[in-house]
């Protein structure tokens, strides 16, 4: 019962240790994210397999204990974060089994929403993050959706495509074919990498650049002008461009 009340104290508290175990929790994630991305340099190698193993092992406590410390241990067992870490210890440990899981482990990237959302409570006075939470959140999704592609491009080519070799060609291809920039010297090999390979364009169209434009489009800030409703506004600004009613918008003044 002790431990059971610290790991709900660790999980669920609101207090200096609590923040320092989700900080902790979330450098672990983005460790085995490099980890697992820099791994395709090294396919079969038994030292790979190794540390496989050992962040498998791992995952699987921290789900164990994830679960212990849960109100609901049921509705935590179907949250979409686990499901993603249990076909990730799969793939880990049972590498014969999981093998055909193995591209999953890149959607650990998700987890950087959750780094990110320990990071804002953490620091939650700091003007710096309320006047750029946009453009952070656009970047780590614009990451997010780069490797994932990067992922699927990498799980579904090395085997029969040589230009694939490792993830840094797929990041390649799947970078200049989102910029819709083709240059042409790598190209996705039959009639499922030709299919991937328009649904990359066709997003990348859409969404890729969307993000791109949401990070380096000016700041904006959330405030709402208590005339006409309108919730966005420049973060300097005196007036609300709609109504022109005088706003008050706090700040940390001029540098």
């Amino acid at each position: 019962m002790r431990i059971l009340t610290s790991l709900r104290s660790l999980y669920r508290g609101d207090d200096e240790a609590t923040r320092r175990f989700h900080v902790a929790l979330a450098t672990f994630d983005i460790a085995t994210i490099v980890f697992l991305v820099a791994s395709s340099f090294f396919p079969g190698s038994p030292l790979i397999e190794a540390i496989d193993i050992a962040i498998g092992v791992a995952i699987l406590l921290e789900l164990i204990a994830r679960l212990a410390a849960s109100r609901s241990p049921k509705r935590e067992f179907f949250n979409p974060f686990m499901l993603v870490d249990m076909v990730v210890v799969v793939s880990l440990l049972v590498p014969i089994l999981g093998e055909g899981f193995a591209f999953l482990r890149v959607l650990r990237l998700l987890r950087l929403i959750r780094a990110y959302s320990v990071f804002t409570r953490s620091r939650p006075n700091s003007p710096f993050l309320r006047r750029n939470e946009r453009t952070i959140l656009a970047a780590i999704n614009l990451g997010i959706f780069l490797f994932i592609a990067t992922a699927l491009v990498y799980e579904t080519q090395r085997s029969s495509n040589d230009q694939i070799a490792n993830y840094v060609d797929a990041f390649y291809y799947t970078v200049t074919t989102m910029t819709t920039t083709g240059y042409g010297d790598i190209t996705l090999k039959g009639t499922w990498g030709r299919l991937l390979a328009s649904l990359m364009m066709i997003v990348g169209v859409s969404l890729f650049l969307r993000l791109v434009q949401t990070m380096f489009r000016p700041s904006k800030v959330d405030f709402k002008c208590p005339d006409c409703g309108l919730t966005r506004h420049d973060h300097d600004a005196v007036h609300c461009k709609a109504c022109g009613l005088v706003l008050n918008i706090e700040d940390e003044g001029l540098d």
